[in-house]
């Protein structure tokens, strides 16, 4: 029996399967208006910031230098705008600090590092550490082989989850906190950016310096 060709018989179908674009069923003509279509100077705000919040920045300094110090939980309260004072707590692998954002706003974090694939996962939650839904999903990735120079490439994203909407523990909030944390969705690139600006900058300036990115302290 042959092998199946390449996409499989569904997507050669007449009429296509609906919505994929393919050079089999889309001139490139046609496909080349689509993609000038698509583009445009100005995006309206939720089709860019919408479910997704990604930023991503380059560093000048050694990619794993940089995966080890993003992988210790603490360096949040380094290069963050607003996380502090984070100590672990009884439970394995769970930290609780405070978000200065808001007064009496405690902050869970648990890291999920894999370091064959330098990533780094911060599962958070505001208030209570049972149900740690906001991740922030990061990646250091050698820029040798991506952009072709020495040093690390970040990449960090956030995806838009239901709670933010609605926040599912209201009895776990300070009693006279107005603000939840999903209230800050649209702003969250613009303050992401800038944390990541922040952990460049720290890490640049270790490096350019002779100092190790993970601090002494840290490994203690």
């Amino acid at each position: 029996m042959a092998a199946p060709s390449p996409g499989g018989s569904d997507l050669n179908a007449n009429p296509p399967l609906d919505g994929v674009i393919r050079v089999e069923t889309h001139s490139r003509a046609d496909n080349t208006y689509r993609v000038v279509d698509m583009i445009r100077s100005v995006y309206p705000h939720n089709q860019i910031y919408g479910d997704f919040c990604t930023v991503q920045g380059y560093a000048d300094v050694p990619p794993r230098e940089l995966y080890e110090w993003l992988s210790r939980t603490q360096s949040l309260d380094e290069w963050t705008y607003s996380t502090r004072g984070l100590e672990e707590t009884d439970e394995p692998d769970l930290w609780v600090g405070h978000d200065k954002l808001n007064p009496d706003t405690k902050l869970f974090v648990r890291t999920i590092a894999n370091a064959d694939a330098m990533t780094v996962d911060y599962h958070c939650a505001w208030d209570q550490g049972t149900d740690l839904w906001m991740i922030y999903l990061m990646r250091v990735v050698d820029a040798q082989v991506v952009l072709g120079k020495p040093g690390s490439v970040v990449l960090w994203t956030n995806c838009h989850h239901p709670y933010y909407d609605d926040n599912p523990y209201p009895d776990t909030a300070p009693a006279d906190r107005e603000e939840w944390v999903g209230d800050l969705w649209d702003v969250f690139w613009a303050g992401h950016q800038i944390e990541l600006d922040n952990l460049i900058r720290i890490a640049e300036y270790r490096h350019r310096n002779d100092l190790p990115l993970t601090p002494d302290w840290m490994r203690q």
